[in-house]
């Protein structure tokens, strides 16, 4: 019987020698590790078959006076050679394994030849030498004749046992250093940032999506196999970083952007869409419905696709405004998929809104770089392209334009060009294309963006970024500092306040009845026409209510 040890300390030729006898498959082409478990695998399987292969193992001989012996005992003289078999088969009698190589000499000496064979048959020795070690051999056989009978005399299920010992404790040689296969079993979502050298990263939202420990390592190969772009948001599994490996590397790829990986890889690029006016409003005065949006809804309706812009003087309640508006979007659009955008605010307004806004909150805080604010700013702009493409209706409420402006023209290298108030003539084009993005698609999805900017700062930089952005919009939402200071919310200016082509959003009736109160509303100065709507809305359940006591 062979012993792991052992087999470890044979070479590979050897091996492969027992194993032809075993008829183990395809034993060249395996290793010699593997080749050793084969062998013991074959071992427990037919102990039997392995006594033979030891029995038949040295039969070429170099002395031809052993080759006429007895053939029905097959008595096998054993060279020098053969000594390192033979040790083996009285291995399983030996009760300790670490035996030292002077005990195991004289085993190997006394049983060279577990049958009788007799030397008188021997007639033709090749030289007197021979005869010697031949007797020896002979005393040695008939001293041991009695200790092999009584081997064999011993029971099976002894054999067996000590067999199946073996076998258990090859097992747990085997078994005692293999890895655990943890692929496939975790599944990860991100947003994947591609880049320079072709491969990428899934970034997570819980770090803005900058870099982090959660970041999962997309190859070149699959982005190129599934079409993949920056801001595609992947969900697929991953398996642990290997040895030398720092991430966790994307295996397998279950969905893009919600959808099929197949499906995606036919989608049109977002510069070749065909962008429409908004045809379809968002109802923020049913469900949850507050004033603000009640008044939003008649005087400034917003669609899918609006290009929005909050423009507000300094605490005049922007902040609240879009977070109202968020909500009711929340609240009565649940198939809208809205992401808060904050560039360069407090810390606890980004709490709060994380805490009371139904929505995806990304914010980079004022005591960042102005380098992170547009890494924010460029991903989230790529993701939500990346989801209209696929046929999604996105929302991005910025807060606010103004500081992002700021921060591209911080981080644009100088051109030679500058505009009054500090501005580089080539750093507002980036934030205009960020603005400019908001469109409804046609036969597709629609990407809306309500932005907010900051007017009558002090700030000459923030008067030109205004200007700049003031005639980009579909949608103008003016807040006025005169009606806040009276303490009235929301402080909307609602005669400069409309939406461009607002006859495709509201029914002929409600547009109608609207013409007239702007009529009316256009003698009245700011604060009288929000105290004078603000007093009739209070009194009315919903909009349709307020439109029939018009008629009063």
């Amino acid at each position: 019987m062979f012993e792991i040890s052992d087999l470890k300390a044979k070479k590979l030729p050897e091996l492969q020698d027992i194993a032809k006898g075993l008829n183990v498959p395809k034993f060249k082409t395996l290793k010699k590790l593997d080749l050793v478990y084969q062998i013991l695998d074959v071992q427990a399987a037919n102990p039997k078959a392995v006594e033979e292969v030891v029995v038949k193992e040295p039969k070429p001989t170099k002395a031809p006076a052993s080759a006429k012996a007895k053939p029905a005992e097959k008595p096998k003289p054993r060279p020098v050679k053969r000594e390192r078999v033979l040790r083996e088969k009285p291995k399983p009698k030996a009760k300790e394994e670490t035996t030292t190589e002077e005990t195991k000499e004289p085993v190997a000496k006394k049983a060279p030849a577990p049958k009788k064979a007799p030397v008188a048959k021997n007639t033709k020795p090749s030289a007197a030498t021979e005869k010697k070690p031949v007797h020896r051999n002979n005393q040695g056989q008939q001293k041991n004749n009695g200790q092999h009978k009584n081997q064999n005399k011993k029971p099976q299920h002894q054999k067996n046992s000590r067999d199946k010992s073996n076998f258990d404790k090859d097992l747990k040689n085997r078994y005692r250093e293999p890895e655990f296969e943890f692929d496939s079993i975790i599944a990860s979502e991100g947003v994947l940032d591609i880049m320079q050298d072709g491969y990428g990263f899934l970034r997570s939202s819980d770090y803005n999506y900058l870099s982090s420990p959660d970041d999962i390592y997309v190859s070149q190969s699959q982005i190129r196999l599934f079409g993949l772009k920056t801001g595609d948001t992947v969900l697929g599994n991953v398996r642990p970083p290997k040895e030398g490996e720092k991430y966790f590397p994307l295996i397998k790829v279950n969905k893009i952007n919600g959808i099929d990986p197949q499906v995606v890889r036919d989608r049109v690029s977002f510069e070749h869409l065909t962008p429409l006016f908004p045809q379809e409003k968002f109802n923020l005065a049913e469900k949850q419905s507050n004033i603000s949006n009640r008044i939003i809804d008649l005087f400034s309706p917003i669609g899918k696709g609006q290009r929005g812009m909050i423009v507000a003087q300094p605490k005049t309640g922007k902040t609240m405004l879009l977070k109202d508006i968020a909500n009711g979007i929340a609240a009565n659009h649940p198939e809208v998929y809205q992401i808060v955008l904050l560039i360069d605010e407090r810390p606890e307004e980004v709490t709060d809104m994380q805490r009371n806004v139904q929505g995806e909150v990304i914010a980079s805080t004022f005591d960042k770089e102005p380098s992170e604010h547009v890494r924010v700013a460029n991903i989230v702009l790529e993701k939500a392209k990346r989801l209209v493409e696929c046929g999604h209706d996105v929302v991005i409420l910025l807060d606010s334009i103004t500081r992002l402006a700021r921060a591209y023209n911080t981080v644009q290298p100088a051109s030679g060009k500058v505009l009054s108030g500090g501005v580089d003539a080539n750093a507002l084009n980036k934030p205009k294309r960020f603005f400019g993005a908001a469109r409804n698609i046609e036969n597709g999805g629609s990407l809306s963006i309500i932005a907010t900017a900051l007017t009558e700062t002090g700030s000459k930089m923030d008067e030109v970024i205004f200007e700049e952005f003031k005639g980009t919009g579909n949608m103008e939402l003016q807040l006025d500092r005169k009606i806040s200071n009276r303490r009235i919310f929301p402080a909307i200016d609602l005669t400069s306040s409309s939406t461009r082509r607002d006859d495709l959003l509201l029914d002929e009736n409600t547009i109608q009845r609207m013409w007239i109160l702007r009529k009316y509303l256009a003698d009245m100065n700011p604060v009288e026409a929000m105290e004078f709507i603000e007093q009739r809305i209070k009194q009315t359940k919903n909009n349709e209510e307020f439109l029939l006591t018009m008629n009063q």
